[in-house]
């Protein structure tokens, strides 16, 4: 992590060089979910960004920021399904190669998708370790370059531009909430709200069968989840060396949600709001459905992380 957090310049930077790889997102409301609050809720749409998650902000940054020598050799990752197709899609629009390792436990829709957008995937065990174990095995024999989740500045600035995105159509913005897992959302977003925000406070939910990063603010330091097991499969990471104290400084709180929580919450934006909302993006709503007394009557805004759901296999 740099001795200072990156500059509103940097920021900028970033959004200008990922505006011709990605979507800008539309804000919606709901007055019905308003009513469920008591707070002018604001929902910046990433399920409706290219890939159909916010990681293709992070993703273009990433593959923009190569140089020539390290695109001949091309890219690698590991994810459990939306940087996967973010990384495999970038990387075509650059005309690189993509290795993509995969866990068993991911969704097949994903995996799927990976290689459609001409990701050569690998499929490794369940935990962090194996992943990476298949992640090292690839750079030793190709050479290709990790773009790492969301423990890696150029992804974390390019998360962050959703959220600049979001305040410039909302400017007062009393408050933005992420969902958190692996952190680079939530650790863009809070540079985003402190450099372009107007005293925004910003805040994450996290299922209570991930809670690492709500014990992480906590402590001080980074926790580590032993068991997990979640409906919302994209937050079962944890956080890095690098996102880390940039959330230790800027985020004012994380909230924990039941697996009932998130479920009732991706329901509501379903019925109400008729988009597609995948799990893990229902957390950061449901955070709010959860502590209506911190956000009552003020103007928050929520990231929709993504819309890259199971339709075979759906929670409700």
């Amino acid at each position: 992590m740099p001795d200072q957090l990156p500059s509103k310049q940097d920021l900028i930077d970033v959004q200008n060089r990922i505006a011709p790889f990605v979507h800008r997102t539309p804000v919606l409301t709901s007055q019905t979910l308003n009513g469920f609050t008591g707070a002018q809720l604001f929902f910046k749409c990433e399920n409706l960004q290219k890939m159909g998650a916010f990681k293709m902000r992070g993703a273009a940054n990433a593959v923009a920021s190569l140089t020539e020598e390290q695109k001949q050799k091309g890219v690698v990752t590991h994810s459990s399904g939306n940087f996967a197709q973010a990384v495999a899609l970038a990387a075509k629009a650059a005309n690189i190669s993509a290795f993509i390792v995969m866990p068993n436990t991911a969704p097949k829709v994903k995996v799927a998708a990976v290689k459609e957008y001409g990701g050569q995937v690998t499929i490794s065990g369940p935990t962090l370790k194996d992943r990476e174990e298949a992640t090292k095995k690839i750079i030793t024999a190709t050479g290709a370059r990790f773009l790492h989740p969301s423990n890696q500045l150029e992804v974390i600035l390019g998360q962050g531009t959703a959220a600049i995105e979001l305040l410039e159509d909302v400017p007062d913005l009393d408050a933005i909430i992420t969902p958190v897992g692996g952190g680079g959302l939530l650790a863009g977003s809070a540079l985003a709200a402190h450099h372009f925000g107007m005293d925004c406070n910003v805040y994450a939910g996290e299922p209570a069968n991930a809670d690492d990063a709500y014990r992480a603010l906590r402590s001080g330091k980074i926790e580590t989840n032993h068991k997990v097991n979640t409906v919302a499969d994209g937050l079962k990471t944890q956080l890095g060396d690098v996102n880390f104290p940039i959330i230790l400084q800027l985020v004012d709180d994380i909230f924990l949600v039941s697996e009932a929580e998130i479920i009732a919450a991706m329901r509501h934006i379903w019925e109400r709001m008729k988009i597609i909302v995948e799990p893990s993006s229902a957390v950061a709503f449901a955070a709010v459905l959860k502590n209506t007394t911190v956000f009552k009557d003020k103007k928050v805004g929520i990231v929709i992380s993504g819309g890259n759901v199971d339709l075979s296999n759906l929670p409700f």
